[in-house]
């Protein structure tokens, strides 16, 4: 059967008095998959909720496939269900498929070949054929098997209550029921979100081999790199939205060539109008019908002034008009964007052998297993591992902030500063510039102000921080910190909720500049190009089944740098 197309034309919705998609076209063919890129608060959920139906657009239309599916972030699931009925309301249709195949192939058995019936009966039957075979219905429960599966679900009871489920499970679960349920248009919004990596690239896998449409929404540079065949960049350009064809390494480089022709014809505009102002409003008259006589010309001095006169008012005309032209057709100044401006993220301890953070045989019951870590003063250190494995516990316990087992040494008078993934502030109802320089002092905030490090618009900047969305709140605390570098700068997960662009040039930072820094991230993209060292942190159970050697080389202890030419 034919697939549909999605379809958006002209969709404006305002949402607390601002406006957040102004004029947002889409068309989304079978075998398309989209990705939605763009700095928080740009409307990539919002897109999401009107192509899906949830919301209706103040103004445009949207024409949608009928079996459409929608990954959102709320929960869609009654806490008092089962994984097992989710997964049947997720093959309700296929087995429908399956048992109208088995009624009308019965009454294709009793209808004769010459009966005015049985042509309709052939259709109807060959329509809900070409549906069973998109579904793949004879194959869906193998299939469920296999998602939960690739989703790190195989071990949950069919017959928990999902209220008994964590967060992530919950999730991973709703985008099982869609992955099974294989609509002909697939609305999914930040799906990677509490995947390990094989889970990641299983759904990268089951993404890429579906057949309709796909339009998603998401922050992780590596599931968009692999699964886009097309990406549309909401933030602010030139024409609007832009749509990129290719991935996401295909649309770094058209985007920063699109960056500089934006420029460039900007600043030539603003050139031609001051030098068109100039013309009109002065150049053109010096030139004046009156200036003294010469000798050898007195005799035509009249006719000629005449003729200077006439050449004059053309070109004054001439300008005016361009002028009057260019004023209606420029275009707009680049927004500036957020670039990442700290200077240095860490600041060097004092000269000495000594590390900054040394831990022998660490333990936190139930949460963290380490035999032994040292931090050195100019350390660039990536933590790795499954959830669970104790990444942010490890960070805490570095930090000072929670209590381990064992043995755990730190630099006398050693700075650090901590960002964890739950960013809260005391006093929410103050501004973020007022919390700021709350934190860091006036004088520093004088010397640094918030601004100036590229990681908040100057909008929001006078904002209660309770209204800052959870992206601008990170960027908040992650501004506190680099705002005043610490000798040792822990950052957990440090590119979620930041726009793919300034992810970018975070990571750039990281890898420069005095003083120690310690990552803890599941971020693909960032971890396949880090240059550092990486510690590798494995599950507690399994390191009570390796002995002490053994556990030191599985876990990839130590990664040397890679090579100039090695992506790391």
């Amino acid at each position: 059967m034919p697939q549909l197309a999605l379809l958006a034309h002209d969709l404006v919705r305002d949402l607390g008095g601002r406006r957040v998609l102004d004029g947002v076209s889409l068309t989304a063919s079978p075998g398309h998959r989209i990705g939605l890129i763009g700095e928080n608060g740009v409307g990539k959920s919002t897109l999401l909720r009107l192509l899906a139906g949830v919301d209706e657009p103040d103004a445009g239309r949207v024409t949608r496939p009928r079996d459409l599916g929608f990954l959102h972030q709320e929960m869609p699931f009654d806490a008092d269900s089962t994984p097992a009925a989710v997964l049947d309301e997720a093959l309700r249709e296929t087995r429908e498929d399956l048992a109208e195949l088995d009624r009308l192939g019965e009454e294709l058995a009793r209808c004769a070949e010459d009966d005015p019936g049985h042509q309709e009966l052939l259709d109807a039957y060959g329509r809900r054929l070409e549906q069973a075979q998109d579904r793949e219905a004879w194959d869906a429960d193998r299939r469920a098997a296999l998602v939960l599966d690739g989703l790190g679900l195989g071990a949950v009871g069919h017959d928990r209550r999902l209220g008994s489920l964590s967060g992530g499970q919950r999730g991973r679960l709703a985008l099982a029921a869609l992955l099974v349920r294989r609509p002909s248009a697939l609305l999914l919004d930040e799906p990677t979100n509490h995947l390990d990596d094989d889970a990641a690239t299983f759904l990268e896998g089951q993404v890429g081999s579906l057949p309709g449409t796909v339009v998603v929404a998401s922050h992780d540079r590596a599931f968009l790199d692999a699964v886009s065949t097309d990406l549309i960049d909401l933030d602010p350009a030139l024409y609007g939205p832009v749509r990129y064809g290719g991935n996401y390494s295909a649309y770094l480089s058209e985007k920063h060539a699109e960056r500089r022709r934006w420029e460039r014809r900007y600043t030539e505009e603003q050139e031609e109008l001051e030098e068109l102002r100039e013309s009109v409003g002065v150049t053109a008259y010096r030139v004046a019908p009156d200036r003294g006589r010469v000798d050898n010309e007195k005799m035509g001095y009249g006719h000629r002034a005449g003729r200077v006169q006439h050449s004059i008012s053309r070109r004054v005309r001439n300008a005016t008009r361009r002028l009057e032209e260019l004023e209606r057709t420029r275009v707009t100044e680049p927004p500036r964007p957020l670039r990442f401006a700290a200077g240095d993220l860490a600041r060097q301890a004092e000269e000495s052998k000594e590390p900054l953070v040394a831990l022998r045989d660490v333990r936190v019951p139930g949460r963290l297993v380490l035999d032994v870590l040292e931090v050195a003063a100019t350390d660039r250190l990536l933590i790795t591992g499954d959830n669970g494995a104790g990444k942010s516990t490890l960070l805490a316990v570095l930090a000072g902030r929670l209590p381990a087992e064992g043995e755990v040494r730190r630099r006398r008078h050693l700075t650090v500063g901590l960002l964890t993934q739950d960013t809260v502030f005391e006093r929410p109802e103050r501004t973020g510039r007022d919390t700021y320089e709350a934190a860091v002092g006036s004088a520093r905030a004088a010397k640094v102000p918030l601004g100036s490090l590229g990681l908040m618009h100057g909008a929001d900047l006078d904002r209660p921080v309770r209204e800052l969305s959870v992206g601008q709140r990170r960027r908040l605390a992650l501004a506190l910190l680099v705002a005043r570098p610490p000798h040792l700068l822990l950052l957990d997960e440090p590119t979620n909720h930041l726009s793919p662009r300034l992810c970018d040039e975070l990571e750039e930072a990281l890898g420069t500049g005095p003083g120690a820094i310690v990552v803890a991230s599941h971020d693909r993209w960032l971890r396949r190009r880090w240059q550092g060292r990486e510690v590798r942190l494995v599950l507690g159970a399994d390191r009570r089944r390796s002995d002490r050697a053994d556990a030191f080389r599985a876990a990839g202890f130590v990664r040397e740098p890679a090579s100039e030419q090695g992506s790391g």
